[in-house]
């Protein structure tokens, strides 16, 4: 069949609300024969999505939007796709093994918001969608994962040491406090820690930051934004003043040995993460960084990257990403508490 045979064909099930096996295959065919066709793409992933071919539905919703970004109903049916993928619960998933060998998937009573990592579909959502359907769609995700968080000893300890230091507050996280910084951009902090040093996680885009990735670390938000302007910056930048001496002392070989073992890396402001300075170098730019307003915002710690097939592996799974940042905590605890107990 020809070209614009299979497109009639194509739209013909459309028209009619047919989005089963048959128009599948039918869009298949067409976008096999015009692989720039939109429509084709489009009703294909409409096909994917009602059969719940949700991966194979965002493959196709991405190859539409490289072709063009501003398909609004492609970017619709990428949410969509999304919020079923989030939403859905085990039980609708094949059983058998993971995609790990040698794992077997568990049976849990879990919410899949619990179970879905943060993956290619998350970042092709993220780096599509416009910033408030970003964080609509994967919201539930980014919170499920905050929760899991709360439940680990680290998160208890941090809870613990604000407590003493007369901070109010049960939880490090408390539910809706991920938060969109921008096209392609969305993070979370602490409870509190708009002036305090951060429990700070990042999720980035590839088309706006050059590469999909998932930060976590240390945070000084040291500009004078938020609802206690000047009070909250005075004692970010107090925080940040410790945090220096600290790194330029007794924490040096410490921090050094961290960066060197995990690939850490420092970041100001909304500039590139500075992955070519060797950890040496980061440590001396920290020390020596003007402690002013204009720093903005000052990070260290840690990415994962979906195009490392290691990452990929730990992003897909949620269990696995919430132990990835656990072990990220865990080790830049003792940092956070000497950063905190001494002002």
């Amino acid at each position: 069949m020809d070209i614009a045979s299979l497109e009639q064909k194509a739209i013909d099930f459309a028209r009619r609300g047919d989005f089963g096996t048959d128009a599948k295959q039918t869009n298949e065919e067409l976008t096999t024969l015009a692989p720039e066709n939109q429509g084709g793409w489009t009703r294909l992933a409409r096909c994917c999505i009602e059969l719940g071919l949700l991966d194979d539905a965002n493959i196709a919703l991405e190859k539409v939007l490289t072709l063009n970004p501003q398909n609004m109903i492609a970017r619709s049916l990428l949410q969509e796709s999304i919020r079923r993928e989030v939403l859905r619960s085990p039980a609708d998933e094949p059983t058998g093994t993971s995609k790990r060998a040698g794992k077997t998937k568990k049976s849990s009573k879990v919410s899949a918001a619990v179970r879905t990592g943060f993956g290619r579909p998350q970042f092709a959502a993220l780096g599509q969608l416009a910033t408030a359907s970003a964080l609509e769609s994967l919201g539930p995700a980014i919170e499920s994962l905050l929760m899991a968080l709360n439940d680990r000893p680290f998160a208890a300890k941090i809870v613990e040491a604000r407590n003493r230091a007369g901070q109010s507050g049960s939880k490090l996280f408390r539910r809706n406090s991920f938060y969109a910084g921008g096209d392609g951009h969305l993070y979370a902090f602490n409870h509190g820690g708009r002036s305090e040093p951060q429990i700070s996680l990042g999720f980035f885009a590839s088309p706006q930051f050059g590469k999909d990735s998932v930060r976590a670390g240390l945070g000084f938000n040291l500009s004078q934004t938020g609802p206690d302007k000047e009070a909250g910056q005075e004692r970010a930048m107090a925080h940040f003043e410790r945090f220096q001496q600290l790194v330029a002392t007794e924490w040096k070989p410490l921090l050094t040995d961290w960066m060197t073992a995990n690939g850490g890396f420092i970041q100001y402001g909304d500039k590139p993460p500075l992955l070519d300075l060797m950890p040496q170098d980061a440590i001396a730019s920290l020390v020596n960084a003007k402690n002013t307003p204009d720093l903005g915002w000052v990070f260290i710690g840690r990415a994962l990257v979906p195009e490392r097939a290691d990452d990929a592996e730990v992003l897909g799974e949620q269990a696995e990403l919430v132990q990835w940042v656990e072990q990220t905590f865990n080790d830049l605890l003792p940092l956070w508490m000497s950063v905190y107990r001494e002002n």
